[in-house]
């Protein structure tokens, strides 16, 4: 295994289990459009990929619905939702051991970079990270690809060989392989395997320590 300086991180399904709380917000914004969902887990596709992808590709949404499902999802996650939340078992060791060597540690996510960073300070896990990146509340600058990109230039990173991108869904993979960085894809989280090797992952983590020994 080959030593990275760079380490990008996605949140949702990577660092912590956003589970209850995305699927309660989701939840609620569906009852505005009186859709009724019986198992939550139904509602798991959702974890990691941009919103708005997620209720066209689910719902048949417009992207005009879209948005407005959008806005009921906030009304709940932003004050509630957003704290139904736990950090994976090992994930704090880890970001402190990566730390202690002196890596730079970023967050890349297609949640709202103002959320994003309100979870990290709820959980301790801000004092890891050198930067955050996350998309705009406009719906801009959500493709994986785009936070990647935005990061990487932000934090002046030219040297693309020395970052890798680390994820639970082929969005992650697939981001990382346009802006020609390496990618980890993780099983503990909601992506498939099968998925994440399609995507071209290079690295496939099982556990959080598994995620370890591949980066220390």
């Amino acid at each position: 295994m080959r030593s990275f300086n760079y380490i990008l991180f996605d949140l949702d399904g990577t660092l912590t289990d956003p589970a209850l709380g995305i699927t309660n917000s989701i939840i609620h914004s569906l009852k505005k459009f009186n859709i009724e969902v019986e198992d939550r887990k139904e509602l798991y596709g959702f974890i990691g990929p941009p919103l708005t992808d997620s209720y066209m590709k689910y719902f048949g949404f417009s992207m005009d619905e879209a948005t407005k499902a959008i806005d009921y999802y906030r009304e709940y996650y932003k004050d509630k939702g957003i704290y139904e939340n736990i950090v994976y078992n090992g994930v704090d060791n880890l970001l402190k051991v990566l730390k202690e060597k002196g890596k730079t540690l970023i967050l890349a996510t297609s949640k709202p970079e103002v959320f994003a960073k309100r979870i990290l300070l709820h959980f301790d896990l801000g004092k890891y990270f050198d930067f955050v990146a996350g998309s705009n509340l406009d719906g801009t600058r959500v493709k994986k690809d785009e936070v990647i990109s935005y990061a990487l230039k932000s934090c002046d990173i030219s040297d693309l060989s020395d970052c890798v991108m680390i994820g639970d869904r082929e969005h992650d993979v697939i981001g990382a392989k346009k802006t020609g960085i390496h990618s980890i894809g993780v099983l503990y989280g909601y992506g498939a395997k099968e998925d994440l090797e399609n995507a071209g992952a290079e690295y496939i983590a099982q556990t959080v320590e598994d995620l370890g020994y591949i980066l220390c």
